[in-house]
């Protein structure tokens, strides 16, 4: 290993005194930081699709169908619709839909695990341009951006109100 010492840098207790940075996230969570920058205002991300479709429009052509409107808030899918839906890739899949699959387990990710909200029930929509292409997730840095968010969410915990915070948090 390069840099043996920074193995035990993350322990649970040592981020609390000092700070976290990129090369720990990198390290932590073996995502790129080098890249195009994962961005867009969350308040018009509609406005950030391309050719300015709808964002609904754009679920319909990524994933095949759209969610009942029951499992649908504003710009949100639950996260069981998803789960229940794409949980088993059937035997005889194209290619298409594999990359169906693909797309949304990587959305069930990002909206999970990396960028998750309190409850990490629900699955956001402002990930579906950079599920557009399979091909291009990788030149995005990622880590950048959990980085920031755990930063975001650390930020909203100092607001005394506040009862639990984001993801895993």
């Amino acid at each position: 290993m390069e840099d043996e010492d920074r193995l035990y840098r993350l322990n649970g207790i040592a981020h609390v005194a000092g700070y976290i940075d990129e090369e720990d996230v990198a390290y932590q969570l073996g995502l790129p930081i080098d890249g195009a920058p994962v961005s867009g205002c969350l308040t018009e991300f509609e406005n950030l699709m391309e050719h300015g479709r709808p964002a609904w429009v754009w679920f319909r052509e990524l994933f095949g169908e759209l969610p009942p409107q029951s499992k649908v808030k504003q710009m949100t899918v639950c996260y069981t619709w998803f789960h229940e839906r794409f949980r088993v890739l059937p035997a005889d899949a194209t290619d298409e839909t594999v990359r169906v699959y693909a797309r949304a387990y990587i959305l069930m990710l990002l909206s999970s695990q990396l960028f998750a909200d309190k409850n990490a029930n629900r699955v956001h929509l402002r990930w579906l341009p950079y599920l557009a292409s399979l091909d291009d997730l990788g030149r995005y840095s990622w880590g950048s951006a959990a980085l920031a968010w755990l930063y975001r969410c650390l930020c909203r915990g100092t607001n005394r109100n506040v009862v639990n915070l984001a993801g895993p948090l």
